[in-house]
């Protein structure tokens, strides 16, 4: 599996919760920057974030891809939008969260855990047949 990364870096640990939840081996992460400049179009800016993976169409259309998307929400949303034309179907999304303590309060300093992995894909077939109903 590849694992195109647009936040913070993943940790062994984290790497180690992908595949337990995938049950797939990361066969390679790559780390894109994701800091736009909020003065210019966002759009383009997306498109070069997603040329930045250096995948051929090919590639996009048949590798086994994971996404951790920007934190950034419109720069998200519109890099999912983005991949779906390029991949022909919405990728799945790693969701992180951060790690309490003991005591129930973040912990300090902050550590993030792979809370699971969005089936984007899966969620949009389900909405679809509830637009149906």
């Amino acid at each position: 599996m590849l694992l195109l990364n647009f936040a913070h870096p993943i940790t062994d640990a984290q790497k180690a919760q992908i595949e337990s939840l995938t049950g797939q081996t990361i066969a390679r992460v790559i780390d894109i920057p994701s800091q736009i400049d909020p003065q210019q179009p966002l759009a383009p800016q997306i498109v070069a974030m997603a040329d930045a993976a250096g995948l051929t169409a090919e590639e996009w259309q048949t590798l086994p891809i994971l996404i951790n998307p920007p934190a950034l929400n419109f720069s998200a949303v519109t890099l999912i939008a983005e991949l779906h034309g390029r991949m022909g179907y919405f990728p799945p999304c790693l969701r992180i969260r951060p790690l309490l303590g003991p005591d129930g309060q973040r912990m300090v300093p902050p550590r993030f855990e792979v809370a699971e992995i969005l089936n984007l894909q899966a969620l949009r077939d389900d909405a679809r047949r509830r637009r149906a109903d």
